[in-house]
């Protein structure tokens, strides 16, 4: 007994080295907006500001309105002011993620300071992020807020037909003005890589291999490597049956930017081993109930009083492929849907399971963050569409014009849209299995 006490506190004191050094590797690339911090006063005013509006939009939670994009809610506040752009249609798309206001409010109001998010990244952004690491606050140019205000009743249409799409989660537009100092538009996002606890490698894809290469040794320096195109090759994604579901709904997705003429838009991409305990759970009755009442009710709009019957069967949704030669505006516009024979009247749970496939759903895993998740066999991928406000006007038709004589024969970013669509669509087919 006396040997046992005496190794209890070397054991205890291991144990708190070890959560330190767990706790220092999961901030790499992240520094915490302290006192110190340049930005810290400003995240301080974020903080209040967003408590202010949040708090707003819950007493107004009932007024679902568009006009609410052309009149933002301004709020005057000591020293500077808060203004927000569509809270009523933001609000509806979090209440839709089952994202509660209670829960918004402690990640970006809690006494916890922000995350600096620090990458090599070339974009001249600021990016911050909540201290649980669940939303995303970025910086953003008064052209692109605008062109998503412009186009946010075509976003919010296209997630309601295609509820579980990979298109990053846009939840906040909000501009803060100090006077005399600054003004400053920033967007709220979800995170695609949450939660992050056993992330080590990520990548942002393209489709392309022009400048799509990252070192990635950091030189020591605390800044997390977000890895490229070129740095994936010889690797592939081990869907299984998601495979065919994860293709199309890529394919819908770039149609849907296509439409927009957006291009240079993103896959986020990360992966991490699934343990024992998630494998064995994953055909479990009672995990297979809860990942299709989460799947089904995403959408937060449940059809009368009855409890939603699961359409078990989509378990294989996976399986429906369309033609790898389709076009991806096609693809958009007609998702392939099984044939029924059957001359029966159709019954309730045959209704679920076709509007289940029209809005191209599948069975979501059990746990945070569904949307961005997709678990093969072996492995559970985080995957999300970011990037979508750089539009192909004149200025990137002359950057098009140039890059062919700088780079011919050779695939770069800048091209139009429809060239970039079909590409970014390849790379997804022949880097999935």
């Amino acid at each position: 007994m006396a040997h046992a006490r005496a190794a209890g506190p070397p054991r205890a004191a291991s144990r708190r080295r070890w959560w330190h050094l767990r706790q220092r590797w999961g901030m790499v690339g992240l520094f915490e907006v302290n006192q110190e911090h340049e930005f810290y006063h400003l995240t301080c005013m974020i903080k209040e500001g967003m408590h202010a509006a949040i708090q707003t939009t819950v007493e107004t939670s009932g007024q679902d309105t568009p006009a609410a994009v052309e009149f933002p809610v301004k709020q005057t506040h000591e020293g500077f002011e808060m203004q927000t752009f569509a809270a009523s249609v933001f609000a509806k798309l979090r209440r839709s993620l089952d994202i509660t206001s209670d829960e918004y409010m402690n990640s970006f109001c809690s006494q916890h300071c922000y995350l600096q998010f620090v990458s090599n990244s070339k974009s001249k952004a600021e990016f911050f992020i909540t201290n649980d690491k669940r939303f995303f606050l970025k910086t953003q140019s008064k052209r692109e807020v605008r062109f998503l205000l412009s186009n946010l009743q075509a976003y919010m249409d296209h997630l309601e037909k295609y509820p579980h799409s990979l298109l990053v989660r846009f939840l906040g537009v909000h501009r803060i003005v100090i006077p005399h100092q600054m003004k400053k538009y920033f967007i709220v996002m979800q995170s695609v890589f949450y939660p992050d606890d056993r992330i080590d490698i990520r990548y942002d894809i393209k489709g392309c291999e022009v400048g799509r290469w990252t070192d990635p040794d950091t030189g020591g320096k605390p800044i997390l490597k977000v890895l490229k195109d070129n740095n994936f090759k010889g690797q592939c994604m081990a869907l299984g049956q998601e495979v065919s579901w994860f293709s199309n709904q890529v394919r819908v997705d770039a149609a849907f930017l296509q439409g927009m003429r957006v291009l240079d838009y993103s896959l986020l991409l990360a992966h991490q081993p699934l343990h024992t305990d998630e494998l064995e759970g994953k055909h479990s009755f009672a995990n297979l109930v809860m990942r299709t009442t989460k799947s089904v009710d995403l959408d937060g709009s449940p059809k009368g009083s009855d409890p939603p019957t699961s359409p078990v069967g989509a378990e294989t949704m996976g399986e429906v492929a369309s033609d790898p030669a389709e076009e991806p505006q096609a693809a958009a516009e007609r998702i392939p849907v099984p044939e029924t024979k059957s001359t029966a009247a159709p019954t309730r749970r045959d209704s679920e399971l076709q509007e289940f496939l029209e809005h191209h759903r599948r069975l979501l895993p059990n746990c945070k963050n569904a949307i961005h998740v997709v678990d093969g066999p072996d492995h559970r991928y985080f995957v999300g569409i970011i990037d979508i406000f750089t539009v192909y006007g004149w200025k990137k038709r002359l950057e098009n014009a140039w890059k062919c004589v700088r780079y011919p024969g050779r695939a770069f970013s800048t091209v139009r849209p429809t060239k970039y669509s079909h590409r970014f669509c390849q790379w997804i087919q022949d880097h999935c299995q």
